[in-house]
């Protein structure tokens, strides 16, 4: 699994499916390494509980909210990149469907739990970092999020993507390390907003919630935007 998704590049579902594979295969002391990082940490204790998956936002809610807002700012990347506010439910569906039908019983509780908050707070991240939607923002956000936390599903995406240039595309090793590094050297000297409930400050400046997290938009992560723009 892990060649195909490196053979077709890191931008595919693939790594959805790898990651759900892989923990039939993993190692019991790597297993345990994972899921002790998850539920020591009191700050995570929510997001390994499921307690913190909410129901998905309303588009015509975030249109009234003020520009300059968070919501506004979330609903206008949405708008950008054609997405489905409630992308999230079908994933959390498609993973009891596979819950139900015992493709997931290697997977640990907690995993489970954090690997489908953490799929539907994705985009919440992309407004608050800056990080585009473009190839090199969205390996700069798996990069930021594995800093922050240690998931292989994070894991999984930057290695892919390492293999994918190293052996495929080396015109690209330069612009996507810079961007791996960048997302790691953000995540790293910020806040941990891994287990943040961002449904609950839409209506609050975006300059404002970034602040709360200690989080300015990299010079790259502007330069990106800018290009898109272009």
């Amino acid at each position: 699994m892990f060649w195909t998704t490196v053979n077709t590049g890191g931008t595919n579902p693939r790594i959805h499916l790898m990651f759900n594979e892989w923990w039939r295969h993993a190692p019991d002391d790597v297993v345990r390494t994972y899921v002790d990082s998850l539920t020591t940490d009191p700050d995570l204790a929510n997001l390994v509980s499921g307690e913190q998956y909410a129901p998905p936002v309303v588009l015509d809610d975030l249109r009234r909210l003020p520009d300059g807002s968070f919501g506004r700012a979330y609903c206008d990347w949405l708008v950008d990149n054609d997405l489905n506010p409630e992308i999230a439910i079908d994933y959390r569906r498609w993973h009891l469907e596979l819950a139900a039908a015992g493709e997931l019983d290697d997977m640990p509780e907690p995993v489970r739990h954090a690997v489908v908050r953490l799929f539907q707070t994705h985009d919440f991240q992309h407004v608050v970092t800056g990080y585009g939607s473009c190839p090199q923002g969205e390996i700069a956000m798996f990069a930021f999020c594995l800093a922050q936390i240690r998931f292989p599903y994070f894991a999984m995406w930057v290695s892919a993507i390492a293999a994918h240039i190293c052996f495929l595309e080396p015109e690209l090793i330069e612009s996507m390390m810079d961007a791996i590094a960048d997302g790691w050297q953000l995540g790293r000297s910020v806040g941990n907003i891994q287990a943040v409930q961002w449904e609950e400050m839409l209506a609050e400046p975006l300059p404002e919630v970034r602040e709360r997290y200690g989080i300015t938009p990299t010079p790259l992560a502007r330069s990106l935007a800018q290009s898109m723009a272009v």
